[in-house]
């Protein structure tokens, strides 16, 4: 199929299913948002997967369409170019199933990616800890393999199981997810990137807690979870045991690929909105705040340009390899150009933006929040240019614990 077919197939799909219950939940969702018609959302999520658009790029046995990276670049600009509500199968879809299409064992892929792709089951990200958290290296969650026998939760066969102990936080959508995928420390004593394993987590067992965090905006997106015994097959250890920083570093690399240009254009839509408000209040005549707004246009211009170049040697998007750095550079273009956005937002609405007006935040003032917390989430910036320092231009590493 040419990408032009594929956009016009796509683009027509799109038109003739957002209609009526499903038209309302145009726009809806998204950081900061995922409160928004979450069940809604999931119904479209597996009306989507039903008609094949859901894990593009995988391989056709697994589920996926062996969708090239132009055509996964065209899904993700006219999905947002239709307005189409955010996916709640994120991370399943983008995160954990490349990872396992890179990384994980037969069973391991035959029992977990059908489910991602139809929507069946949803993820978390077990990562952070609250001693642990742009420093990743340092989480002191542990896993212990009890080799006595038991369940575990469905998953791989094997002997035993992985009993998991520990915090985790800013979990995103932990208190909806079945599963999570948890970064652990399997040797005991071991520090640093050492002895650490992935494991994938059943959340509906007990020994696991959920609870939510309430943000700047009033919603709870994000979760602490606390794993007080709990277990997991033996089998259900991504690659080998203490093999687990590898595979987490190739998960968050995942995180930062072709899904980012359809980031872009729902950026895109959020400047054009700011200005389209600059024009209606008279805010465009004044010349900083209209060269502000130019400016961000330009950085809009230069992360997709960055997004295109870097993403094109990266195939179908489950290759694992180094990026020379690439994946840091975008995290710190998007990141702060997002978070000035939310404060252009509030400089464009002027002195009204201070004032939720019934209590309800508006979509500026909803935007600047949540925004405050970009150069942090996903990696701190601190923690992207010592990547950049160290990996990439060899400079001397910092002195750590």
């Amino acid at each position: 199929m040419t990408d032009s077919t594929f956009r016009r197939e796509l683009r027509e799909w799109l038109a003739d299913n957002l209609v009526g219950e499903f038209a309302k939940l145009r726009g809806l969702g998204g950081p900061g948002r995922e409160h928004e018609a979450y069940s809604e959302r999931l119904a479209w999520n597996r009306h989507l997967a039903a008609a094949g658009w859901t894990c593009l790029g995988w391989p056709a046995e697994h589920g996926g369409r062996d969708a090239t990276l132009a055509q996964q670049v065209i899904f993700h600009e006219e999905y947002a170019r239709a307005s189409a509500p955010a996916k709640v199968s994120h991370v399943g879809e983008e995160l954990l199933g490349p990872t396992l299409l890179a990384f994980g064992s037969r069973e391991q892929r035959e029992r977990f990616l059908p489910k991602i792709a139809s929507v069946e089951e949803l993820w978390c990200q077990g990562y952070s800890e609250p001693g642990a958290g742009s420093d990743l290296a340092a989480v002191v969650t542990s896993a212990r393999l009890d080799d006595s026998g038991g369940s575990g939760g469905s998953g791989d066969s094997g002997a035993g199981e992985w009993v998991v102990t520990g915090q985790k936080i800013w979990t995103s959508l932990a208190h909806v997810a079945d599963w999570c995928f948890v970064l652990a420390r399997s040797t005991a004593g071991s520090r640093r990137h050492e002895g650490l394993s992935y494991l994938l987590v059943p959340m509906r067992q007990d020994g696991v807690t959920v609870r939510p965090i309430r943000q700047l905006t009033g919603d709870s997106e994000f979760n602490e979870v606390f794993f007080d015994g709990a277990r997991t097959a033996a089998g259900n250890v991504v690659g080998e045991p203490g093999d687990g920083w590898k595979v987490a570093m190739a998960t968050l690399g995942f995180e930062r690929g072709v899904a980012t240009l359809g980031q872009q254009v729902g950026f895109r839509r959020e400047l054009a909105g700011i200005v389209e408000l600059a024009r209606r209040n008279g805010a465009l005549d004044d010349p900083v705040l209209r060269d502000q707004l130019t400016r961000a246009w330009v950085g809009l211009r230069v992360m997709r340009a960055h997004a295109l170049r870097t993403l094109g040697g990266r195939g179908s998007g489950t290759s694992v390899g180094s990026d020379g750095g690439a994946a840091s550079v975008a995290k710190l273009l998007w990141a702060g150009w997002h978070k000035k956005l939310g404060e252009l937002a509030m400089e464009v609405r002027g002195a009204s933006s201070m004032v939720a007006e019934g209590g309800e935040l508006d979509e500026w003032q909803r935007l600047f929040l949540f925004s405050r917390a970009d150069t942090i989430y996903g990696g701190s910036d601190e923690v992207q240019r010592n990547i950049i320092a160290e990996r990439v231009l060899g400079l001397p590493r910092q002195a750590r614990p």
